[in-house]
């Protein structure tokens, strides 16, 4: 598995740029936000990446954040979604935006992207809801909708088993998190999370 590549872009496409590492083109597909904010070729580039794999086709696809490359593994988790509608839906959406999308449950703006019509749409924002499940802090401070992982996604599962609602699971674990430091056991940051919540 590749998980990264850093090295000198060699060449951009619409869909996809080179990246020269060691005297190696890679070529990696890529979203045109991504190909937009790669930088200029010949300069030092470091793309996230992600590995796909058939039965006839070996690919790379390449992010400029794990935070977009987690919305690529959770978008082609659903049924009728391949790399190249996620890869669609990524150029029309920034990560943040597609994350308030599926918490408000707001079809139309996913349907933005080329190629999803609106019931390919709705069963994006319907499946993946209960998937996006922590905060993180975007530019200016603001909160925004994220897919998180390890005890943190843990600890917002236990939450909701608890019967607290999603924003407040959510809310409370990213509190808990921010006070706690990021690497805390999953019993401190539930114990924390849980009187933040109560608040």
């Amino acid at each position: 598995m590749i998980a990264h590549l850093k090295g000198r872009l060699d060449s951009t496409g619409i869909d996809h740029a080179v990246i020269d590492v060691g005297g190696v083109g890679y070529l990696v597909g890529a979203s045109s936000r991504t190909l937009a904010g790669i930088g200029p070729v010949g300069e030092a580039v470091m793309l996230h990446t992600e590995m796909l794999v058939g039965e006839d086709f070996l690919r790379l696809v390449g992010f400029s954040s794990a935070g977009e490359r987690d919305w690529f593994r959770l978008l082609t988790g659903v049924q009728g979604v391949g790399a190249r509608v996620a890869l669609a839906i990524l150029s029309a959406l920034e990560p943040a935006d597609l994350g308030r999308a599926v918490m408000a449950q707001d079809k139309a703006t996913v349907a933005r992207a080329n190629g999803v019509g609106p019931k390919l749409a709705e069963r994006i924002v319907r499946e993946l809801k209960d998937k996006v499940g922590g905060i993180a802090i975007g530019p200016a401070g603001a909160s925004v909708v994220a897919p998180v992982g390890g005890a943190a996604a843990d600890a917002v599962s236990a939450l909701l088993n608890l019967g607290f609602r999603p924003a407040e699971a959510a809310n409370a674990v990213a509190a808990a998190e921010e006070e706690l430091g990021a690497g805390t056991g999953l019993d401190a940051l539930v114990r924390l999370a849980l009187r933040k919540a109560a608040k």
